[in-house]
């Protein structure tokens, strides 16, 4: 498919997927204001080609329809993938009649990997120096509460200081001066592994980091591949060919020859800075918190740069439909790397490691907790917060299809695990302690034990103003704030233990009306709560088990110690608006 970012950009115009914008725009929240509204109506990519203060052209919304993500990498990839892991029993041992049947799966495998090219084939050699300053660069400040402009779709490049294994991860940038940067390294990530490593020889990690180039690249440093996948060999993958790389003197990593720039320098040990506050993908501010730093050195750069950029917030976001399409891609992959899980999702309204949900096999009694425990310990998976299972077919993309499945099946003293004290995702913060939370496994297995309620007849309730049905078995109760009561939750197990008695789930919101859609229910509860603390049900001890029983209610309120919902500032929402119709009165 696309060698780099022009190709893309090309089949956008020619598609009619791309708006240019000529009128002079800021990248200090205008242009992250503009992205938001057209990504809510699911419009265009946008190429601003008048940036204020800068003279590099800034385009966003690459990815933000299904329609664009299946244009930049077409059919192919998965083909590929379903047709290596239909493939692989065949293939277990080869014989020379199933290697001759699979001759055109195996040239296309063996077309993957990288090439060196030479130095003239590398666009990105047009311009070097060493009198490098990022902020030059169209960084947007996606939020007003951001600390600084952040590169959004920086493509990190990093290799382990002992062994031969790469890294590529989207990292956040936060550009702090001319020739330092934030890089924020999370506790699950390849590039921070490696700069761990270096840390314990007190080396400095040489970083490479790039922007632009083929759209695989930035796909496959999302991607929540296994260690021992190499990203720049999953992005030839997506692209169909061998990704072009280019040698230079004194510079340790190769550099991808079609990328828009790529920036040298390294990550020095035990060096920790303030980075953040930073609008995220969760919808909330994370925090500032000590980070490593980036101290860049050199810079190449094409002629005519482009920048790429992407704005994170509240979903629905640009990731949403990046992480649908990686999902559609390696859901294959699932059933050999975990036998007996047979589909897997992560919800991206949730930040996606707040929720994940899966149907596994269910052959003998409680098999599929067993699956629960390998899901929760593969990869990213390990920072997934609450994990739901269950046996029977659903969609799991249908979160009410999966919310029935498991609780038309769920018996609590049997089917809630809560484990405390455990690793978080960094961008969590409901675990009250940073980096550090909890996590919860509800399994739903076997035959159905009841009948799900899909109408609320119980009455009214002590304290609660609101009711919402969001499926069979699961409401949305509303009524005073965490501020106002907080052991409102506590007190609504005894309270409302007769009206809830055929509702095996409640959740405790600040508005009830939240049931209406699948997105605003997922963002609305589960990123607002953590097992231990904000899960309530009666329960006894038995020597060492706990065993709960009648209805979960989980505290989904949002509580006075977790981050600002991030939120447009009032004169640049006026502003967008007064500016619309001088956006887009030439549109190319």
């Amino acid at each position: 498919m696309h060698r780099n970012l022009r190709t893309f950009i090309n089949q956008l115009r020619s598609e009619k997927e791309i708006v240019e914008i000529h009128t002079e725009v800021d990248p200090y929240l205008e242009i992250p204001e503009i992205h938001r509204r057209v990504i809510s109506e699911e419009g265009p990519a946008l190429l601003f080609t008048n940036v204020k203060g800068k003279n590099i052209p800034v385009v966003t919304n690459l990815f933000g329809t299904i329609k664009r993500v299946d244009m930049a990498f077409g059919p192919k990839p998965e083909q590929l993938v379903k047709e290596l892991v239909g493939s692989i029993d065949e293939l277990m041992p080869p014989s020379p009649s199933v290697l001759w049947k699979k001759k055109g799966m195996i040239k296309d495998v063996l077309a993957l990997g990288t090439k060196t090219v030479n130095k003239n084939k590398a666009p990105l050699l047009e311009t070097f120096t060493t009198n490098v300053n990022m902020q030059d660069l169209p960084a947007l400040t996606g939020w007003h509460l951001d600390s600084n402009p952040f590169v959004t779709l920086p493509l990190v490049y990093t290799e382990h200081p002992d062994k031969q294994e790469h890294n590529l991860g989207m990292y956040r940038i936060e550009i702090k001066e001319k020739n330092k940067t934030g890089i924020h390294w999370q506790i699950h990530k390849g590039g921070g592994f490696h700069h761990y490593a270096a840390e314990q020889k007190n080396e400095a990690l040489p970083v490479t980091l790039f922007l632009g180039g083929p759209p695989s690249l930035m796909i496959s440093a999302i991607a929540p591949l296994p260690e021992a996948v190499p990203e720049l060999m999953f992005s030839s993958m997506l692209m169909g060919e061998k990704l072009s790389l280019a040698q230079v003197d004194g510079h340790p990593h190769p550099l991808i020859a079609e990328a828009e720039f790529a920036f040298g320098g390294t990550v020095p040990p035990h060096v920790r800075e303030p980075e953040g506050p930073f609008g995220d993908h969760y919808g909330y501010y994370s925090w500032a918190h000590d980070f490593p730093v980036f101290n860049v050195d050199k810079m190449w750069k094409r002629k005519d740069a482009i920048y790429p950029a992407t704005v994170v917030g509240k979903p629905k976001q640009e990731d949403y439909f990046i992480g649908e399409y990686l999902q559609r891609l390696m859901s294959p992959l699932f059933p050999v790397v975990m036998n007996g899980v047979k589909d897997l999702w992560t919800y991206a309204e949730t930040g996606f490691h707040a929720l994940a949900g899966a149907v596994v096999r269910e052959s003998y009694y409680k098999e599929g907790l067993a699956h629960a425990f390998r899901i929760m310990g593969e990869g990213q998976l390990t920072l997934t917060k609450f994990l739901m299972v269950t046996n029977k077919p659903v969609n799991l993309q249908n979160f009410a299809e999966l919310a029935e499945g498991v609780l038309e099946r769920f018996l609590p003293e049997r089917d809630l695990l809560i484990i405390h004290d455990t690793s978080m995702d960094t961008l969590d913060y409901t675990g009250r302690k940073f980096n550090t939370g909890s996590k919860a496994i509800m399994t739903g297995l076997g035959e159905p034990v009841r009948e799900l309620k899909r109408t609320y007849d119980g009455g009214t309730i002590s304290g609660i103003l609101d009711v919402g049905v969001f499926c069979g078995g699961c409401l949305t109760v509303s009524g005073p704030s965490f501020e106002e009561a907080p052991d409102f939750a506590e007190k609504l197990l005894e309270n409302g233990h007769n009206s809830f008695k055929e509702w095996p789930l409640v959740f405790l919101v600040d508005d009830a009306s939240i049931a209406a859609t699948q997105a605003e229910f997922l963002w609305t509860t589960f990123t607002r709560f953590d097992p231990a603390y904000d899960v309530y049900a009666k329960s006894t001890i038995d020597r060492n088990r706990i065993k709960y029983e009648g209805t979960i209610i989980i505290d989904a309120r949002m509580k006075p110690f977790y981050p600002d919902v991030v939120e447009t500032r009032e004169d640049i929402d006026k502003l967008v608006t007064d500016r619309w119709d001088e956006y887009f009165k030439k549109l190319s």
